[in-house]
């Protein structure tokens, strides 16, 4: 956690285990506009990710997952991006989130004094929203505080330009929105 005046750290978590997917491009767009924010950010998506099934008696942990929980156990505000799998969040995402169990000793417990943005993209706006009402469900378990805007993304179209920058305006208004309650609430909270 950062303090008096230094950078605050946003790390992002998400995304397929395929390499540019609609997901994870959307997650790089948000961490592009924190970043323009004045704000330090970390990526975990794909193989990042890739983590054994959550166990909450196991001895040890993957280098991977001790990664996971450092770098979350450290956050400022977290962004959490996933695909809609039949209308609910993809398993790679929420093995992951399920690691936040080995901050449940921590002074800050599990995501206790976060801002949490989320990110959903979908073939369409149904499976969106209900992924997005499961995340926001998960966020308040972990005690995270999710912010007012959550973004729906159709991604059946072309959204994303080779550098991650979002063409849809509509679509990139929301995800600065999103960002900006990330930020402010990161800042309000750890200055």
């Amino acid at each position: 956690m950062r303090h008096n005046g230094q950078p605050i750290h946003i790390v992002g978590l998400g995304g397929a285990l395929r390499r540019g997917s609609s997901t994870e491009k959307a997650l790089e767009c948000a961490l592009a506009m924190a970043r323009d924010l004045g704000a330090e950010t970390q990526i975990l998506t794909g193989s990042d990710i890739a983590l054994p099934p959550f166990t909450p008696d196991a001895d040890t942990r993957t280098s991977e997952a001790i990664r996971l929980v450092d770098e979350l156990r450290n956050a400022d505000g977290v962004i959490l991006a996933s695909p809609a799998y039949h209308g609910g969040i993809s398993g790679l995402i929420k093995n992951a989130l399920d690691y936040t169990e080995d901050l449940r000793t921590d002074e800050r417990t599990y995501l206790s004094g976060r801002g949490v943005g989320c990110v959903v993209t979908a073939g369409g706006p149904q499976a969106s929203v209900t992924t997005l009402s499961a995340f926001r469900s998960v966020i308040h378990s972990l005690r995270g505080w999710p912010t007012p805007l959550g973004v729906t993304i159709c991604a059946s179209g072309s959204i994303f330009d080779d550098k991650n920058y979002c063409t849809d305006e509509a679509i990139r208004t929301s995800i600065e929105t999103m960002v900006n309650e990330v930020v402010w609430f990161a800042r309000r909270l750890h200055d």
